[in-house]
């Protein structure tokens, strides 16, 4: 079984990629959307999203979680005419729906009929696998048999690697999809891999450890603090899955402790007594019900929070913004007061969403600071700000040139994505050796450095195309 790369293989948005069972049959591995400057290297990029490649021996799709860059292209593949079953985990299943019609609103139509009949299509396609169970694939999808098996990657809630094996030879090929890293706020720590006689391994932080997680909210909580002493508004760029809940989570919990400290000492704490955190985002909002709906799902330290009767994702300080005319009202009020409060909006990259507005409204404000909590792509405006605002430089935003005067933080040890060290020790946890390792999802210096790291510990496994 080998492996055709129709997006992230050199890059880290766009995953997309083909798995050849035999010479006329292949499973599609995700299928995302294309942003800043990466593409295809054919005719696809963020300008240009249709499907490329044929799909004629397509099967089916398998979706490791719902992130837009391994699941936005999926209206292109309904449209270049793909029907069959897409794979997934039950909690991917039940909020990919709501990416795919954001997704289309976005790129293709705000057209409600067309989206509600593009969404009753994926419905029906949608095939939902408990985790740790082998699926038996359809006789009819290769000459021989095929099992895959959804395992916890510990990102987003429904993550998942996924494996592929030929049940005669037995024979497992292993897809990372996007590894989590340890001790994420709500969510299990990733499975270890079993073994894996080919594994296709993201490498999106293969160059660099992060900062210590274990008091990374105390980091928080001290940038923060920092940014309040300028009297503006603290913005916060995050993914509408995964990164939003974790922050929601993380602030619930210093303002819990500061409030803790208030009855202790009988002191106010005057920067979280009454500050406010706006969540901003419809998407996002959305997701964080359906985070709250599947709790069943959430770690441990999450379920003592509950039966403490607290509220780690709904709690008194946070003010959710449904429609765009409160939207607006806000970001008018914010550039005009300069009030102390956290807003979180998406995109995470800054490449959409409502996050733009407060950018061009905000940034040439000197009370405002920008936290930077995830990656940015190369060519994203998201990029661009942690480039050269430190620099009092601009960015293009809607084709405006945007003066950078807000204080710019990248906040280290909340990104979503494995470290290098993480990235070696799940190939470390296998019974037997890794045979072969193909680096995917990663930008040259990542795969780099990653693969140097692995040829010293493992040999010569690397595998480049």
């Amino acid at each position: 079984m080998d492996v055709i790369h129709h997006g992230a293989f050199e890059g880290v948005t766009g995953s997309c990629h083909e798995l050849l069972l035999d010479s006329n049959h292949s499973l599609l591995i995700d299928c995302g959307l294309f942003q800043g400057a990466e593409t295809s290297g054919s005719r696809a990029d963020a300008s240009a999203q249709e499907i490329d490649f044929d799909i004629s021996k397509v099967q089916a799709l398998v979706v490791t979680h719902c992130h837009i860059d391994h699941v936005g292209r999926i209206p292109w593949l309904l449209i270049a005419g793909f029907n069959g079953p897409i794979y997934c985990t039950k909690a991917t299943a039940l909020l990919l729906p709501l990416v795919i019609e954001d997704a289309l609103k976005i790129g293709l139509t705000r057209n409600a009929e067309i989206i509600d009949a593009v969404i009753a299509r994926l419905r029906r396609q949608l095939n939902p696998v408990a985790y740790h169970q082998w699926l038996e694939l359809p006789a009819e999808f290769a000459a021989e048999t095929f099992k895959l098996r959804f395992r916890q990657a510990g990102h987003i809630l429904g993550s998942s690697y996924v494996e592929i094996e030929n049940v005669k030879t037995h024979y497992r090929v292993v897809f990372s999809g996007d590894l989590g890293c340890k001790n994420t706020p709500l969510l299990p720590d990733p499975t270890p891999l079993e073994r894996a006689d080919f594994l296709l391994l993201e490498s999106t932080y293969g160059d660099k450890n992060h900062e210590s997680r274990a008091d990374r909210a105390q980091r928080l909580k001290s940038v923060v603090e920092r940014c309040v002493e300028n009297k503006g508004t603290i913005l916060i760029p995050a993914f509408s899955i995964g990164r939003t809940q974790e922050l929601l989570y993380e602030l619930e919990d210093i303002i819990h402790q500061a409030r803790e400290e208030e009855a202790k000492t009988g002191t106010k704490n005057p920067v979280w007594h009454k500050m406010t955190v706006i969540l901003d985002s419809p998407l996002a909002a959305q997701f964080t019900k359906q985070y709250r709906a599947m709790k069943d799902l959430w770690d441990e330290d999450a379920h003592k929070r509950l039966d403490e009767d607290r509220h780690p994702l709904n709690f008194d300080r946070l003010l959710t913004v449904d429609e765009h005319s409160e939207h607006e009202r806000i970001v008018n009020y914010l550039q005009s007061s300069g009030d102390p409060c956290i807003v979180i909006a998406a995109s995470g990259m800054c490449t959409g969403g409502r996050m733009l507005n407060y950018l061009k409204a905000l940034l040439p404000d000197p009370r405002t600071d920008v936290l930077f909590v995830g990656y940015q792509a190369a060519g994203t405006p998201g990029r661009d700000i942690q480039t050269y605002g430190p620099k009092g430089g601009y960015v293009e935003l809607d084709h405006q040139r945007i003066w950078i005067k807000a204080g710019i933080y990248t906040l280290g040890g909340y990104s979503a994505h494995a470290d290098q060290q993480e990235l070696l020790d799940f190939i470390d946890a296998t019974e037997e050796p890794v045979k072969r390792i193909r680096l995917i999802h990663g930008e040259p210096d990542a795969r780099a450095a990653l693969a140097a790291k692995i040829k010293e510990r493992y040999g010569d496994v690397i595998t480049p195309t």
